[in-house]
């Protein structure tokens, strides 16, 4: 599994997404810190789910932070996220 299948696998269990895109952005990084030439290291998250009503953007980050932390703390250098309710999506 890569490790991109295996973010969008936590988040899908854990935020009941109404739409979840996890794209690898390592190859836009290579050479820079925390790059590794396989790659898997730099991921844009869009995240819609209706467990954020009511939570401000950096409430929705650390939620996913949390459920992300094993993988952020190793092998994931970083992680661009936007996390919106249905509503805010126009879903």
């Amino acid at each position: 599994m890569t490790i991109a299948e295996e973010i969008h696998e936590i988040l899908s269990e854990a935020m009941q997404p109404v739409r979840l895109e996890v794209a690898d952005k390592s190859h836009l990084h290579a050479g820079h810190a925390g790059a590794r030439p396989g790659g898997e290291t730099h991921f844009h998250v869009t995240l819609v789910s209706p467990l954020f009503e009511g939570e401000n953007r950096v409430a929705r980050h650390r939620r996913i932070n949390v459920l992300l932390a094993e993988l952020l703390a190793g092998q994931v250098h970083a992680l661009q996220l936007k996390a919106l309710t249905p509503e805010e999506d126009g879903a």
